[in-house]
C-alpha cells in the first residue's frame, strides 16, 4: 500500500491546472512523464515525429520510466501522479499495440490510493499531443477501463465552470 494519487484524463481534461493548484497548496506532484521525456528529446534537436516514430518503443520506454520512477519513492509519503502506470495501458490500446509481457507486470505490481479520472474541455492541439479529438473522447474510455483492470478506486472529476473547484473537489474526495 502507499499514498500515492493519480490525476489522470484524456488530453485537454484540465490535469496541469489541477496539478499546478496542487504544487501551489504544498502537495508533492510528479509531472508527467511522457512530456518530460519529449521535452527532453526536443532541446536534443528531436523532432516530435522523430521522437514517435516507433511508437511501440516510445510507449515501451514511458512505462519503463514510469516503473522505475515509482520505484523509488517513499511509499508512506503523499504524491499526486500526473497519469500513472494503467495510462500506459490505454496508450498501448489506443495506438493498436497488443499488451505484452511487460506490460502485464507493470499492470499487477501497481497501486494507487485513489484515481481522480478527469471529464475532457474541448480538444486543443499543441506541439506534444497527436490524438485526435475522436482519440481524446476513446482515450478517456480506455483510462477508465485501464485502472478499471487493476481494480483502482476511481473517482470521476466533472467538468466545472471555475477549475479551482475541481482541485477542491480532488481534496474533498482524498
Amino acid at each position: 500500500m502507499n499514498n500515492w494519487y493519480v490525476i489522470t484524463g484524456a488530453p485537454c481534461s484540465g490535469k496541469t491546472t489541477l496539478l499546478n493548484f496542487l504544487i501551489e497548496k504544498g502537495y508533492s506532484v510528479l509531472n508527467e512523464v511522457a512530456r518530460i521525456y519529449i521535452d527532453d528529446e526536443i532541446a536534443l534537436g528531436k523532432t516530435l515525429e522523430e521522437i514517435r516514430a516507433n511508437e511501440l518503443a516510445f510507449q515501451r520506454k514511458i512505462l519503463n520510466l514510469k516503473i522505475e520512477r515509482e520505484k523509488n519513492l517513499p511509499k508512506n509519503e503523499v504524491y499526486f501522479f500526473d497519469r500513472g502506470i494503467p495510462d500506459s495501458d490505454a496508450y498501448y490500446k489506443l495506438q493498436n499495440i497488443e499488451n505484452d509481457e511487460f506490460m502485464n507486470e507493470a499492470l499487477k505490481n501497481c497501486y494507487y490510493k485513489k484515481v481522480f479520472l478527469l471529464e475532457p474541455y474541448d480538444y486543443k492541439l499543441d506541439y506534444a499531443r497527436t490524438e485526435t479529438k475522436e482519440e481524446q473522447l476513446k482515450l478517456h474510455e480506455y483510462l477508465e477501463e485501464s485502472y478499471k483492470k487493476i481494480g483502482a478506486e476511481i473517482i470521476k472529476v466533472p467538468r466545472m465552470a471555475v477549475k479551482i473547484e475541481r482541485a477542491e473537489f480532488v481534496l474533498k474526495n482524498l
